[in-house]
């Protein structure tokens, strides 16, 4: 991918304290706790996925075969679940922020990896690596200076590799440079299908198709050892004494004021608009989150379950045990009961038109054909989304005014806010 489209920054002010409560609402210290536990499960779920996906990716490339690879992308597609959960905590919490681009960022000039079509093309003005192919490649130039890639590692990658040359599209760790390497490109357009990467891609000897196979299993490996290792970070970042969970409960009113922020930023700006009306505005399969396994119906759905369990405080974990606690919504709750009402019924009707594109995704309407241009029946199911989480995000605009927060300014984007320059 060779464009890249940017949502506005987000800025946030601190907020003076929140009005008095009835003596029915939850402390605000209690709350935070569990938001912040809610938080520990879900990025100990997401380290607990990555490892059996990690497991899955070092048995294809001790063995590969088709079983092996499918096994992979299963292990792939199941580590989405709880990831795509997490991200209502960005925006709000800078440790988050700070760590997130390493293992969730898109687009990526995928070239920059591994083999890519011909179509794809080549150099750009922008990115002189798009096609630098390390797997192909022992030994390159970047930004100047040879770099030795004999051993592809992890360093490499998260080191030399990741947004190289200062640019965001090179991406070259976190989940989508595995989902590239384990599907390979789409090459359908809109048409049905994901990428079809032959497993013998990873083969030995006069089997290997691709070229340097040896080298994509070392890639693969190196990136996926880096995402356990991404994730067990943040994850304890969370648990009783870590960084994130302490910032959050040292300034109770900052911390809900990090839960709107998310809730808000993430609904509005980056699902909203660079996620799903941008897509549809440019007609782009390109656009898609996850765009080379067409698992983008899922993303976008646990992206909005992520904000709906953490205002209702409350996540069910990858074995079935739930997570609950005092919530925002109790808090709400206990000085406009209404209001309350309102959050609910909304991330609500939000769900239920997320859901519609993923059960019809899953019925093999998938997501690029949802985009294409002239495709009313995607374009119903696709905006169904998109004014879900616009709706929804006036009555968190609502929240913020009830609890008396001062201005917070969500995430915004172009494709919501000034359409027209997207096409400039």
């Amino acid at each position: 991918m060779n464009t890249r489209f940017f949502a506005t920054s987000a800025l946030l002010a601190l907020a003076p304290a929140v009005p008095a409560f009835a003596e029915s609402a939850p402390s605000k210290a209690d709350m935070l706790e569990n938001y912040a536990n809610i938080a520990a499960a879900k990025y100990g779920d997401s380290l607990t996925a990555a490892q059996r996906l990690n497991a899955a990716v070092d048995a294809l490339v001790a063995s590969p075969s088709a079983e092996a690879l499918e096994a992979a992308r299963s292990a792939w597609l199941a580590a989405r679940v709880p990831y795509q959960q997490t991200e209502v905590y960005r925006f709000g919490n800078a440790i988050v922020d700070d760590w997130e681009g390493k293992v969730n960022a898109w687009p990526l000039d995928e070239g920059l990896i591994d083999y890519v079509d011909a179509s794809y093309g080549g150099p750009t003005d922008e990115n002189e690596a798009a096609v630098l192919n390390v797997i192909a490649n022992a030994s390159f130039t970047l930004s100047g200076e040879t770099v030795d890639a004999s051993e592809i590692t992890p360093a490499l990658l998260e080191d030399t590799l990741q947004e190289a040359d200062g640019v965001e599209a090179n991406v070259a760790t976190g989940y989508h440079a595995i989902e590239f390497l384990l599907w390979g490109q789409d090459l359908n357009g809109h048409g049905a299908g994901a990428g079809s990467r032959p497993w013998t891609d990873f083969a030995a000897g006069d089997a290997c198709t691709g070229g340097n196979c040896d080298r994509r299993g070392q890639y693969l490996q190196a990136a996926t050892d880096l995402l356990v290792s991404d994730l067990d970070w943040i994850a304890a970042q969370w648990v009783d004494g870590g960084a994130a969970r302490t910032s959050l409960t040292s300034d109770m009113d900052a911390g809900i004021v990090a839960i709107l922020t998310g809730m808000g930023s993430l609904s509005y700006g980056e699902q909203a608009g660079e996620r799903m009306r941008l897509g549809l505005m440019l007609n782009d399969p390109e656009e898609e989150h996850d765009c080379f396994s067409d698992n983008t119906h899922n993303s976008h759905y646990y992206d909005g379950l992520g904000v709906q369990n953490v205002y209702l405080g409350e996540y069910v974990r990858i074995d079935g045990t739930l997570v609950s606690g005092p919530s925002l919504s109790d808090l709400v709750m206990a000085i406009d009961p209404a209001l309350d009402a309102e959050m609910q019924a909304k991330l609500a009707v939000t769900m239920m038109a997320l859901g519609r594109i993923k059960s019809a995704a899953e019925a093999g309407f998938s997501y690029d054909m949802m985009l294409e241009r002239g495709n009313a029946a995607g374009e119903a199911l696709v905006m169904g989304g998109v004014n879900g989480l616009i709706d929804q995000t006036k009555t968190i605009e609502r929240i913020v005014a009830a609890l008396e927060v001062s201005t917070i300014e969500f995430e915004s984007s172009d494709s919501l806010d000034n359409p027209s320059a997207v096409f400039e």
